[in-house]
């Protein structure tokens, strides 16, 4: 990769970086890509070199975050036994949790946001969240696997809100 296509790739991953911090910090609405611009110590009309509007930005934003847990989960999914195979997922999304805490509250904002393309990358990173789980717990011969995954994926949306809410309490089991 030449220099400048590296540099600019590094640039806009840590724009990305920036703009998940202001947007988990100050919400989506009352971010600004100025606060971005500043917490990634660029201009913003660098911002926009690279994102021609905000909601381009949480977009890309959102893929970081919904790409982090596809690909922590098919890895577990490829090395986990049928027997290990939930407990596997879920050590993997508290890990997510506990060291990308601001993608989480990024989506968890997201999901009450009513653009439509916001809504659109959330139903696929929930459908595509939610194929992973399904499939691994049918090939593993989870009875009920349908109900187990349900069961999963609300566990998650309770650690999200434990974890936001800073209550680990009902996150115990």
């Amino acid at each position: 990769m030449p220099k400048n296509e590296a540099t600019s790739v590094n640039r806009r991953t840590e724009i990305i970086s920036a703009a998940i911090e202001v947007f988990a910090e100050n919400g989506y609405y009352r971010a600004t890509t100025a606060h971005v611009a500043e917490r990634a110590s660029i201009s913003q009309p660098y911002v926009f070199r690279f994102f021609k509007t905000k909601e381009a930005l949480l977009l890309s934003a959102l893929e970081v975050a919904w790409t982090r847990i596809t690909e922590a989960f098919r890895q577990v999914v490829a090395v986990s036994s049928s027997e290990q195979l939930e407990s596997d997922l879920i050590r993997a999304y508290e890990k997510i949790l506990e060291q990308h805490k601001n993608e989480t509250l990024l989506q968890m904002q997201a999901q009450t946001i009513q653009e439509e393309a916001i809504q659109e990358a959330m139903r696929n990173g929930y459908r595509e969240v939610r194929r992973i789980v399904l499939e691994a717990f049918e090939k593993a011969g989870m009875a009920d696997a349908k109900e187990r995954t349900m069961l999963f994926l609300a566990r998650g949306m309770l650690c999200n809100i434990g974890m936001a809410l800073n209550m680990p309490e009902i996150m115990e089991v």
